[in-house]
C-alpha cells in the first residue's frame, strides 16, 4: 500500500510537481471551508458576514482613491473591530466547538436527507391538511395557538428557548400541545419539515405601532417573529377562535381552513411540475379536458 502511494506520488512530482499530500491537504481545506460557510449561513454571523462584506468594498474604495484618513482609523480599529466580533458571536462559536464533538462525519460529508421525498416540497400536504384541520378545531373551542412553520432561515435560536418534541405533525398532537393547563400549551410551536421540533419557545415581539390595539401578546409574537424571519407563523385566538398568519411582518386575519391551506402551499416550495400534475389529475377526475 505504502509502495503504491510513492509511485503516485512521484508521478504526480514528476507531472507538475505536486504530490498527494497537496491533494489531500486541499480536500480537506475545501470540507473545513464548507462547514465554516454552513455554520455562518445558519447562525446571526450571515447577516454580519454581510455586513463586513460591505464595510470591505468601502474600505477598498477608500484604498484606491487614497483616502488616507479613512484608511488610518480602519487601521487602528481593526484590533478593536476583530474582539467585537468575537463578542458578539460568543453563543454562537461556542455551540459550534460542542457540536464538533457530537457530530458524524459521514453526515457532514454526505448532508443528505435520505428518508425525505424531494416532491413534497419543504413539507407533505399532509402535513399542511393537519395544521389546518388543528387550527379549524382549536378556533372552534377558542384555544389560543401559536405555530411557526421554518422556511430558509434556521429558527435554531428560538428552539433553544422551548421544550425538544420531535414528533411527526398531527392535528391531535397540535391541539393536546395547545390543549388548557397542559405543560406544553403556554408559548409557541416549531415545525421544520413533517416535525413538530420544539414547543413553548418564546418569540421576540413586534414593534410595529401600526398592528390593532386590541390585538394580544400572541399576535405581536407572531409579527414579530415574521418580521425576524422568513418563516410563517398560524395564529389561533383565545378570544374569538379566528385564524390568522403573520408572514413578512404582515397579519392577514380571519382566515378559513382553505385558505390556511392556500398560504401554507405558498411556502412549501414544491416543484412546479409536480403541482402542474396535480391540478392536471383533478381535472381530469371531474370529468375535464
Amino acid at each position: 500500500m505504502l509502495q503504491n502511494f510513492e509511485i503516485v506520488e512521484t508521478y504526480l512530482s514528476r507531472v507538475s510537481g505536486i504530490r498527494w499530500t497537496d491533494i489531500a491537504e486541499l480536500v480537506i481545506l475545501s470540507f473545513l471551508l464548507y462547514q465554516i460557510l454552513v455554520w455562518i449561513k445558519n447562525t446571526r454571523a450571515w447577516s454580519l458576514l454581510k455586513g463586513i462584506l460591505v464595510i470591505a468594498v468601502f474600505i477598498l474604495v477608500a484604498a484606491y482613491f487614497e483616502m488616507n484618513t479613512i484608511l488610518w482609523i480602519v487601521q487602528n480599529m481593526f484590533g478593536v473591530a476583530v474582539t467585537a466580533v468575537v463578542v458578539i458571536l460568543q453563543p454562537e462559536l461556542r455551540k459550534a466547538i460542542e457540536e464538533i464533538g457530537r457530530k458524524n462525519i459521514i453526515t457532514s460529508i454526505m448532508p443528505f436527507e435520505l428518508g425525505k421525498n424531494p416532491a413534497e416540497g419543504r413539507f407533505s400536504d399532509k402535513t399542511i391538511n393537519e395544521i389546518a384541520k388543528a387550527c379549524v378545531e382549536m378556533g372552534k373551542v377558542k384555544t389560543g395557538a401559536l405555530i411557526v412553520v421554518q422556511q430558509n432561515q434556521p429558527l435554531d435560536e428560538y428552539e433553544r428557548t422551548g421544550i425538544d418534541v420531535d414528533g411527526i405533525v398531527t392535528s391531535q398532537l397540535l391541539i393536546n400541545i395547545f390543549e388548557h393547563n397542559t405543560p406544553l400549551h403556554d408559548g409557541a410551536v416549531i415545525i421544520r419539515g413533517n416535525r413538530v421540533v420544539s414547543a413553548t419557545c418564546y418569540l421576540p415581539l413586534s414593534d410595529n405601532m401600526a398592528l390593532s390595539k386590541d390585538l394580544g401578546t400572541r399576535h405581536r409574537a407572531g409579527v414579530g417573529i415574521s418580521e425576524a424571519t422568513d418563516s410563517l407563523t398560524v395564529i389561533v385566538s383565545e378570544e374569538t377562535g379566528k385564524i390568522s398568519v403573520a408572514y413578512g411582518g404582515k397579519l392577514e386575519r380571519s382566515l378559513d381552513g382553505e385558505k390556511l391551506k392556500e398560504k401554507l402551499k405558498t411556502i412549501q416550495n414544491k416543484p412546479e411540475e409536480e403541482s402542474r400534475k396535480r391540478i392536471l389529475w383533478k381535472g381530469r377526475s371531474k370529468g375535464e379536458k
